[in-house]
């Protein structure tokens, strides 16, 4: 019976080493595969009858640490948040202009008060009021642009909001359909590992959209939650995400007057509370982006453009004016309604009555915008009007403001500053989450597959590979001894 125990043991021995020897070659070939979990092999000690019985493979272990691995997947989703805001913020800017730059809202309003100047010392000059009129155009051009570009930037987080759902619910049919198949590998007794690898990369696939938490359960099952308690997938059972995109998202339509949807999960619409479970990833920044950041430069937009209106549509500026009548910006075309001033920068534009092209006549700049006929070639004194309108501090009658005195270049500059700052911080808060992000990312691969220690366990291998090789020689000659003296 020893002998056969020995031999018994050695072949045991041998069948581990062999499992072993594929752990180690499996690691060293994925060695630079993303999402690869490095292997381990489990073994105990066996008993036959009370007596040692050699070596049993356990299975195989995933060397994966799951503190490391959560926190990389929140610094991802983290960097998502953070990512997104900085290019919102960053196409906030280029639409407004920084304060070098030639087509900036500060210096378009710049060329505006210089064609003033200029047409007030040469009033006469019809080619001094049409650099007047050409400046007023670009200066509402430049308004209606930014108000376009935050409908697009609307409209684009509206449709990034539809992807990431859509690619929200691809990853958790798969993880489903990979818990399914981890169950039945290990009910089968078989090594799940390249499975739960794939399942890892899908999940690691989505943690820029929300921020992740998995949940082991039995039988190699996992379940996923948002970071605020949201259920994503318990099981074989994932939750349904449903969100209606609205297409091309304009400045009137908003989440509260129902024309923008929020998400809906397993058919039930989340309130603006309950959204908040689904916050803290690339998701939830685009709702931001679509619900309140676009819509409040939008307001503030919204206020400079009125502030502008005000102070030329005033009879005091320009004595043919009737009060509530639009001088020389106009609500396309029309005298603005002070009740309705949502959208006012998109519709801001000059009155057609001093565009050549449009129907007008250039001495209207000089004479007024209801002058019925030219007046004294050599009179100034609406021009000057003008520039003293834009260049005084008044209070400003939009919402939004803080109600301090303050000049149109003043508000125009605040604005302007806003803009940068805004941008200025979120690009610090996105480098932060990234050097972050990479630096759990590096703490994770590290853990992954060491070369140099899989080489040490492969020379470990081979001589344990040799030693229970010699093992059976040596039970071999003990048998050919017993035969030869038989």
């Amino acid at each position: 019976m020893s002998i056969s125990i020995a031999l018994s043991n050695a072949l045991s021995g041998l069948g581990a080493v062999s499992r072993g020897t594929e752990v180690v070659s499996s690691n060293l070939a994925n060695a630079l595969t993303p999402g690869y979990g490095a292997r381990e092999l489990q073994l105990s000690s066996r008993t036959l009858g009370g007596n040692g019985g050699g070596v049993r493979v356990e299975g195989i272990n995933r060397l994966v640490p799951a503190a490391i691995l959560a926190d990389h997947r929140i610094a991802e989703s983290s960097l998502g948040s953070s990512s997104t805001l900085a290019s919102f913020q960053v196409a906030m800017e280029s639409a407004v202009g920084s304060v070098n730059q030639s087509d900036s809202l500060t210096a378009i309003l710049s060329e505006f008060q210089a064609a003033l100047t200029s047409a007030a010392a040469i009033p006469d000059s019809d080619a001094e009021l049409r650099n007047v009129a050409e400046s007023a155009v670009s200066l509402s051009n430049k308004i209606n642009y930014i108000a376009i570009e935050l409908q697009k930037a609307r409209t684009m987080a509206d449709k990034s909001i539809e992807g990431d759902v859509g690619r929200l619910n691809t990853a958790l049919s798969e993880v489903a359909r990979l818990n399914r198949l981890v169950t039945i590998a290990q009910a089968k007794g078989q090594d799940a590992s390249a499975l739960i690898d794939a399942r890892q990369a899908t999940i690691d696939g989505i943690s820029d959209i929300v921020p992740i938490k998995e949940v082991q359960r039995d039988n190699g099952m996992i379940s996923l939650f948002t970071k605020g308690g949201a259920t994503l997938i318990d099981g074989l059972k994932p939750a349904k995400i449903e969100f209606s995109s609205a297409g091309t998202v304009s400045y009137q339509m908003s989440n509260s007057g129902g024309q923008l949807s929020t998400l809906t999960v397993d058919g039930v619409a989340l309130t603006q509370a309950q959204m908040n479970m689904f916050k803290g990833g690339g998701l939830a920044a685009n709702f931001n982006i679509r619900d309140n950041l676009a819509p409040q430069y939008q307001q503030q937009l919204d206020t400079l453009a009125k502030n502008l209106y005000d102070r030329l549509s005033d009879p005091s500026v320009d004595d043919t004016l009737a009060l509530g009548e639009a001088g020389l910006f106009t609500d396309a075309q029309s005298a603005l309604d002070t009740h309705s001033t949502l959208g006012f920068a998109n519709r801001i534009a000059v009155n057609n009555a001093i565009i050549p092209d449009g129907g007008g006549e250039l001495w209207r700049i000089r004479d007024g915008m209801h002058a019925t006929q030219s007046g004294p070639p050599g009179e100034g004194g609406r021009i000057l009007n003008i520039l003293d309108a834009i260049s005084t501090p008044k209070y400003s009658t939009g919402s939004g403001t803080s109600g301090a005195l303050k000049s149109l270049f003043s508000s125009v500059s605040d604005l302007q500053s806003f803009v940068a700052n805004n941008r200025v911080k979120s690009e610090a808060s996105e480098a932060h989450d990234a050097t972050y992000a990479s630096t759990i990312k590096s703490s994770l691969l590290a853990h992954g597959v060491d070369s140099d220690k899989e080489m040490e366990t492969l020379l470990q291998l081979e001589r344990s590979y040799a030693a229970n090789a010699k093992v059976i020689q040596a039970v071999n000659d003990m048998l050919d001894s017993i035969l030869r003296i038989s």
